[in-house]
């Protein structure tokens, strides 16, 4: 059997820190490696595989699809395309869709989308707010537009026309607002900087002051999307309507996809403003049409809302037995757990021990991200083996 981790190192560029694990086979919840070893999946491609691994309902749409067209140019109708948009438009609060091929292309066109807005409505305005905390994508106007200096930091000097301010903080957004300005961009709940919450009424206030000096509030819900936090869109538990969204992770199963979706006021992109090789093609959309659908009608929002509250409730029992878990906080089913030191690795190596797959999103928190059709069932599995890492972890800091 090969040396794979082997041929990383003399092939690949070393871009991420892996676990010594090979993943050949995923099906459901779970995935095995190239041993035949099972593991229950709580990453899930981080948070990609909405229906699980391999759902057989897109199986049967991109094996259909391949038989049939995978690729032409975005200068002809294609129907998966067309179908796609269709369907997002009709359950969403948006008007028209731009498809690309990953999160980080979605939010880069929304931005270009914004200056466009900028320049045809607000005398050339083109600075875009963010704030701390934010992660938007590794493409380098994404990495200015994020507010984590890590990300940023290799790069210096990066693209102008972001201005980052606090997170939370309705007065900081204000204080930036100038007649530069053409957008301001968030996500719902920042994932990667650690499952952060917004302040109940930040988003709305937000919204009215977007309104107030007619600029365009831009949802990145490319962690959130796709009925993660328990509603098919994040805005629709704020009360608030973003002028544009973006999506990806959740959309296709795992084929690669990105979207951009808009308000009519805000679609303003004219022919070859904007546009992708790849973007919209029909495998990928064969791919989306088909998670979404079976999301829609099989009410996969409301499982992971319901799984999610248990899932919460059970972590925070946790935190009441365990010292060492000082906070449980997410929504639907993006939660994490931190901790009162860094043990975010030992605790993610620990139960890929024993079974289960979980992501550190911070050197003192985990996060859990898990296919959005498991039950009661897997996360118990999942707690159980929890309870003990965080049991050995315990008692190797009563012995010293």
């Amino acid at each position: 059997m090969p040396n794979w981790p082997e041929l990383e190192r003399k092939y690949m560029m070393h871009t991420v820190e892996r676990f010594p694990l090979v993943l050949v086979k995923g099906e459901g919840s779970r995935v095995w490696d190239e041993a035949g070893r099972e593991y229950l999946d709580f990453v899930a491609g981080w948070a990609v595989n909405s229906l699980g691994h391999c759902p057989l309902v897109v199986v049967a749409a991109v094996t259909e699809q391949v038989h049939t067209l995978i690729q032409t140019s975005n200068q002809f109708y294609t129907i998966p395309q067309l179908r796609l948009a269709q369907l997002l438009v009709e359950n969403s609060c948006l008007n028209k869709v731009f498809f690309s091929n990953s999160g980080a292309e979605a939010n880069e066109g929304a931005v270009k989308l914004a200056r466009r807005y900028g320049k045809l409505h607000l005398n050339g305005a083109y600075e875009v707010i963010t704030v701390t905390g934010s992660f938007h994508g590794r493409t380098l106007a994404m990495v200015a537009a994020s507010g984590q200096a890590k990300f940023q930091t290799p790069y210096i000097p990066l693209p102008d026309g972001f201005i980052n301010v606090g997170f939370n903080d309705l007065a900081a957004i204000k204080a930036a607002t100038t007649d530069k300005t053409c957008a301001v961009m968030l996500e719902p709940v920042q994932g990667e900087s650690g499952v952060n919450m917004l302040a109940d009424d930040y988003l709305a206030g937000v919204r009215d002051w977007c309104d107030q000096k007619g600029i365009l509030l831009i949802l990145d819900e490319i962690q959130t999307g796709v009925a993660r936090l328990g509603t098919l869109f994040a805005y629709e538990q704020y009360n608030v309507e973003p002028d544009i969204m973006t999506l990806a992770k959740g959309l296709a199963s795992g084929v690669p996809i990105g979207a951009i979706l808009a308000k009519d006021r805000a679609a303003v992109f004219s022919p070859g403003e904007h546009g992708s090789t790849y973007g919209g093609n029909p495998l990928a959309c064969a791919a989306g049409y088909a998670t979404l659908k079976y999301i829609l009608d099989h009410d996969i929002a409301g499982n992971a809302m319901k799984v999610g509250q248990y899932f919460m409730a059970s972590l925070q029992k946790l935190q009441k037995k365990f010292p060492l878990v000082t906070g449980v906080r997410g929504r639907g089913l993006l939660i994490a757990i931190e901790f009162n030191a860094d043990i975010g690795k030992s605790v993610v190596t620990a139960c890929m021990e024993r079974g289960l797959l979980v992501n550190r999103v911070k050197p003192n928190a985990v996060r859990f991200m898990p296919p959005l059709i498991i039950g009661n069932k897997e996360v118990d599995q999942a707690l159980a083996i929890l309870d003990k890492v965080l049991s050995g972890i315990a008692n190797d800091k009563n012995k010293k």
